[in-house]
């Protein structure tokens, strides 16, 4: 091992330069001419990871130094102090000396979640780190380490990464895989001119991201506020001047008096005859994850319902459940298909024929809370509706041509709404896309950046070397 060393240091720069280099053979893709493909190790004086504490979480403190593990590392690089873990200084100077982290560490996740990547600021530490995260310590100061971490946040490098996994009872990277990683490296002053055209269109995006997830988590607020200004006669009070009504032909009515009501039953899953071939809709709370019930998890038949307490309903119908763990922030209430059946969490009401099915579903959405508060059991050990107080449970009814204009009204106002949270959402699932099409581009050399008369990016690396 020791004449190998002096074999080394007996080498010239040039070939010390060859030996750091990755062959052109191997070489992903081509670069500027003044820039270098060079294994990672060759940059850096420190591969390494970290060590879980003998004892694991039973040797974490409450105040202490910072133990950082992969969750603590943010999207953008940065550690997160909420929820980290501390050490004891014992520990962290201790066995635990040879992971303790230094500002400018770049990190790189290698067991468990893979290939995910952070900075070491001054504002974390004493910082130490367990063993599913490798650190490089970049061997000179004049190479940027935002440079390299964006670097292996490359599609390209990523790739590289999770085909080199070692796949056992958790995937990992091995250091050497690490070290191995070939670097596109550019003379200094491009690495700073990418370094800030990444962050500058990062943070465009970061706005446009923040505006089209705040249209996406406001949507049912904006929903709400739909439903309440439709059912409090805002939405159509310019309808009722053109037309000479007043809120005067509105009146409350019980829901008792708003059409039939049909419980529900299970056939019995002891007769297999009553669901095969079942074409009839048999709807549990477990069905009521939307406005519409289209579907359901079990399809029962005729022979199931003849056989048990379900009832067979072909009338247009909505539906409330009265008995469920989903009752905690509203009362699920939807629209239906016909014909179907409920089992016993559940009941339908058909509307009388002055009540618009529409305009039922969409004022009963409207008060999903208020009737959730008013109606609720209390000191049950299920959660579960009171079937008497939510009939006499009061709701607003318009008059007939007012109630079609207002679901008009509704039906408008949510498909722009719907429109407008679709668009968003389709940005919000093309940033990660552009990010990396951004440090594709970057790292091929193609954001317009580079300065093909400064010096090679060879003359950078003997001297880190």
């Amino acid at each position: 091992m020791a004449r190998g060393k002096k074999a080394a240091k007996e080498l010239s720069p040039e070939e010390k330069l060859q030996q750091a280099l990755v062959p052109v053979e191997e070489q992903p893709y081509p670069i500027p001419e003044n820039w270098c493909w060079v294994r990672l190790s060759s940059l850096s004086v420190v591969i390494s990871k970290g060590t879980t504490p003998v004892g694991g979480k039973n040797a974490y403190v409450d105040e202490g130094i910072n133990f950082l593990r992969v969750e603590n590392i943010n999207e953008d690089g940065n550690i997160s102090h909420d929820g980290i873990a501390h050490i004891t200084e014992s520990l962290h100077t201790g066995c635990l000396k040879r992971s303790i982290l230094l500002e400018r560490d770049i990190l790189i996740s290698i067991a468990g979640t893979l290939g995910k990547t952070g900075i070491v600021r001054k504002i974390d530490l004493p910082l130490n780190t367990n063993q599913a995260i490798a650190f490089v310590r970049l061997s000179f100061h004049e190479i940027n380490e935002l440079y390299i971490k964006n670097a292996i946040d490359c599609p390209m490098l990523q790739k590289y990464l999770l085909d080199k996994t070692k796949v056992t009872s958790i995937p990992n990277l091995t250091l050497e895989i690490v070290g191995n990683c070939p670097i596109p490296f550019p003379p200094l002053p491009e690495q700073h001119r990418i370094v800030s055209r990444i962050e500058s269109l990062f943070a465009k995006l970061g706005e446009a991201k923040e505006k089209a997830q705040a249209v996406v988590d406001g949507f049912e607020l904006r929903k709400s506020a739909i439903l309440h200004k439709a059912f409090t006669g805002e939405l159509t009070e310019r309808w009722r001047k053109e037309y000479g009504v007043g809120m005067e032909s509105w009146e409350p009515r019980k829901l008792k008096d708003c059409g039939d009501w049909y419980g529900g039953g299970t056939p019995s899953m002891a007769h297999p005859e009553y669901w095969d071939n079942g074409d009839l809709l048999w709807i549990t709370s477990k069905d009521m994850k939307s406005d519409i019930i289209e579907d359901t998890l079990l399809r029962t038949n005729m022979a199931g319902v003849s056989n048990s307490s379900a009832n067979y309903i072909e009338k247009p119908s909505i539906l409330f459940v009265m008995r469920s763990g989903i009752l905690r922030r509203t009362l699920p209430i939807s629209m239906v298909k016909i014909p179907f059946t409920v089992n016993q969490d559940l009941k339908a009401i058909s509307p009388v024929n002055d009540l618009d099915l529409e305009y039922f579903f969409w004022v009963c959405k409207s008060l999903e809370k208020s009737m959730l508060g008013t109606c609720m059991k209390n000191g049950t050990t299920v959660e579960s509706i009171n079937t008497k107080a939510l009939m006499e449970f009061k709701i607003p009814i318009a008059s007939q041509p007012e109630q079609k204009e207002i679901v008009s009204c509704i039906d408008s106002l949510l498909a722009k709404e719907q429109q407008a949270k679709e668009v968003a959402e389709a940005v919000l699932s093309q940033i990660d896309t552009m990010k990396k099409a951004i440090l594709a581009r970057a790292f091929r050399g193609e954001l317009g950046t580079n300065d093909p008369a400064e010096e090679s990016a060879a003359e950078l690396i003997k001297t880190v070397l």
